[in-house]
């Protein structure tokens, strides 16, 4: 029964999601009612003591974030960087590689080590004025997007710096580089099947006379009549970004060390940092200052006179979006605190084969707290002593559970409740029913090729 109480509010949840109510309403009812039937005197300290506390550390680490990659996105509209740089990709590629192009350019400053969210505030103004000039149907931006930023540039192409390539290493023992070829084998299939069935949808689009579509949410803002910048000039600040992001992760640590004290004249105590666990968002906020700073510098008389509306737009939508995707992370705490998750944790466990065991397990709990980095993480703190002892039984490398045990934290995790998915839709203007099912496609392709890895290593024995 609490096996049945635990996948029903995540039923819930994933359905008020598809039809358009607010997660940040619906997640916290759902997880409520799970804790109502498990434990009625659970429901007031679960929801002061789970669920708020870690919406409210979601949004103490990240909502910076999401701000200025709202403001650098919002900017980059305003100045026509974003029409300057689809121009020059039309005519050097045509209006029939629009698709390609953007899932390229988020490919790019995801392996570059953006966050994922920030890439969506970024590429979606090229996204959107390139599929408009190409008279691409709009709902197949968040597909595109996704493929490009949320797959083999998140967890399987060897060295990506994303969280989910990161967790594995400290517990196998292992680095970001873990498995390169099967990382590299499994990043081709993605893209490929990923590029075959985004080409099918839109010739299944242009069969049916699907345009871009009229009466859309969330438009770019570019003036039509805007004197276009160099491409060069715009697409510096996107270059600035992706470098000063890698920089800053490698100073900071240098900088700070580990752990930085901080003590000032009127504070009681210290306020120390775990200064490791802070370097990725530290450095992707620095990056994003610098690339604000750019565009603001070099394009200031063109956008001044829609700053301060343009800036309203941004923070609207960079709470938006950073309330959806915490009051989801609320959610996948709470429903992970529940006997009827462990029960299902536990069943996981008697699956034989390793990598499989591996894979269905991360991959089930990504799904159920929504979270590719949460549902591995509680998977590998529970089990990574079995699966290793089982990896050594088997002669398994554990840099093929490595990499295993990241890509399959990015298979299902993609499901209507997710953070990331819910923040793409929001900042396309567009919804579950328009556009969810082609992101589900995507993610169903990058759950088999999970599978595909393992067949490979036991069919080549490579690594």
């Amino acid at each position: 029964m609490s096996v049945v109480i635990a996948l029903a509010a995540l039923a819930l949840l994933m359905l008020a999601a598809y039809r358009g109510y607010s997660v940040i309403l619906f997640a916290p009812i759902a997880a409520l009612l799970a804790v109502l039937l498990t434990d009625p005197s659970a429901v007031a300290p679960a929801f002061t003591g789970v669920f708020m506390e870690k919406m409210v550390g979601f949004v103490k680490l990240y909502f910076p974030v999401f701000l200025l990659g709202a403001v650098f996105g919002k900017l980059i509209e305003l100045s026509g960087f974003s029409r300057s740089i689809v121009a020059a990709a039309i005519r050097l590629l045509g209006t029939s590689q629009a698709m390609l192009v953007i899932v390229l350019v988020c490919a790019l400053l995801t392996y570059g080590g953006v966050s994922l969210f920030v890439v969506v505030f970024a590429v979606y103004p090229f996204a959107a004025e390139m599929f408009r000039q190409s008279n691409i149907p709009k709902r197949l931006i968040p597909a595109t997007i996704a493929l490009g930023a949320f797959t083999f540039t998140m967890d399987a192409l060897p060295g990506t710096p994303q969280i989910q390539n990161i967790i594995p290493t400290t517990f196998f023992n292992t680095t970001g580089w873990a498995a390169p070829w099967l990382g590299v084998i499994g990043s081709l299939f993605i893209f490929a099947a990923g590029m075959l069935f985004l080409r099918r949808q839109l010739n299944k689009a242009r069969v049916a006379g699907e345009g871009y579509g009229n009466d859309l949410r969330n438009e770019p803002e570019t003036a039509s009549d805007l004197k276009l910048p160099n491409p060069l000039l715009a697409l510096s600040p996107l270059v600035l970004v992706g470098a000063a992001n890698l920089l800053f992760t490698h100073w900071i640590p240098q900088v700070y060390g580990k752990a930085h004290s901080l003590q000032l004249a009127g504070m009681a105590a210290p306020v120390t940092s775990d200064v490791a666990k802070l370097t990725g968002i530290w450095a992707v906020q620095a990056a994003l200052l610098l690339g604000i700073l750019l565009v603001l510098v070099s394009s200031y008389r063109v956008i001044r006179s829609k700053l301060a509306e343009g800036s309203k737009t941004a923070v609207s939508g960079a709470l938006l979006a950073a309330m959806n995707t915490a009051s989801e992370y609320g959610f996948g705490a709470v429903i992970a605190s529940l006997p009827g998750f462990l029960v299902l944790a536990n069943a996981l466990k008697s699956i034989p084969d390793p990598l499989i065991n591996q894979a269905v397990t991360v991959t089930t709990l990504a799904g159920i707290t929504g979270s590719a980095s949460g549902g591995m993480s509680i998977a590998l703190a529970a089990m990574s002593e079995q699966f290793i002892a089982a990896a050594h039984a088997a002669d398994i490398p554990l840099e093929v559970m490595h990499r295993v045990a990241s890509m399959a934290s990015g298979g299902m995790d993609t499901l209507p409740h997710n953070g990331a998915v819910i923040t793409l839709l929001a900042v396309t203007g567009l919804t579950h029913r328009e556009a969810y099912k082609d992101i589900f496609a995507i993610t169903l392709i990058k759950t088999l090729a999970v599978f595909v890895v393992i067949g490979t290593f036991y069919a080549t024995g490579i690594v």
